[in-house]
Parts: C-alpha cells; structure tokens; sequence
C-alpha cells in the first residue's frame, strides 16, 4: 500500500461516497457503493476522490454502520471543517483489493462502457449501467450514433458472451426485443 499522501496509480474502485458530516469531531457520512460492507474490516487507507478528480490518500482510524451508511473517521481530519472538505468526494481502494467474485460474476464498473454486438453483427452501442429490478437484471445500452436505448435481459440465452477485458459483450436477442 502507499504511504499517506501518495497518488495511487493503480485503478481504483469506488466503495463509498461521502454525503454529509456527523458530530463535531470530523466523522463523515457516507452512502455504501459495495456490495461488500465488510470489506471495511481490512482497509487502513482509502483514496478520497474529489469531485474535480483529484486524489489523496486518507488514513481509515474507525467506521461503523448506521441504517444503510457507514460513517468515517479519519486520521487528521478532527473537526466538522476538515470533513467539509471530503463532502462529495468518492472513497476509493486499488483494484487489485477488490472482493473477487463468482465466475461469470461481473461488477458493475467492468460491464459499463462495453460495446455490445449481436450474433448477426449489428452494434447495438455501449453498456451505460445494469438495472436491478428485483428480478432479472438489465443491461441499459446507449447507440451514440442512432440515439436509440435498449434495456436488455442478464439471461444466459441473451448474453451469450461478456469478455471485459476486450470490453465486448454478444447478445442474441430474441425477435421484437430491439424493437421495444
């Protein structure tokens, strides 16, 4: 890991997103982009991501959960001004400490930006986000160029390949599903 104060150059992964100060000794609030709220266990720094996407190490001294929130507190950062200056700021840990997951389990972050092609080769766009509905899962897709959206089930027999390294992704949809 980095000493305090360095720049991290490895990607990173977003884990936390600071909404609000708490008390009046620098505590921070902070809305859980994890699925993995336990991994808090074993961080000691974080990288705090401003908004203008400038970075700083921060030094992780204890958090807890409240409701859906963890809260943070930071080494040096011990008064409701200090923690102001982390409000909106992403907190993020390098890549390679992320929680790996299930083959043919992908995050989030690794599916946006992938172009998706169907099997007759027809560029249906780029991977903006993936939609929970408490059911299947969707894969939202953007065509910059035809300005159309497309909302596309995480079935095995629509997504028959994702490869993100390559950042690809082959769907064969069913007939009429494009067209809605």
């Amino acid at each position: 890991m980095s000493a305090a104060g360095e720049e991290i150059d490895e990607p990173l992964v977003v884990i936390a997103r600071a909404v609000k100060t708490r008390g009046l000794k620098g505590e921070i609030v902070a809305e859980l982009l994890t699925d993995f709220p336990e991994r808090f266990e074993n961080v000691e720094e974080l990288t705090a991501i401003s908004q203008a996407g400038e970075r700083r190490t921060v030094v992780l001294e204890s958090y807890w959960f409240h409701q859906d929130r963890v809260v943070l507190k930071f080494t040096d950062v011990d008064t409701i001004e200090a923690a102001e200056q982390l409000i909106d700021n992403d907190f993020a840990i390098p890549e390679s400490e992320r929680v790996s997951l299930p083959e043919s389990h992908y995050y989030d972050y690794e599916l946006e930006g992938c172009t998706v092609s169907t099997t007759s080769h027809q560029d249906l766009g780029k991977v903006t986000g993936v939609m929970r509905t408490g059911g299947v899962e969707l894969l939202a897709v953007a065509n910059e160029e035809t300005g159309r959206d497309y909302l596309l089930p995480m079935t095995d027999s629509i997504v028959l390949e994702i490869d993100p390294t390559k950042k690809t992704i082959l769907v064969d949809p069913p007939d009429g599903l494009l067209d809605l």
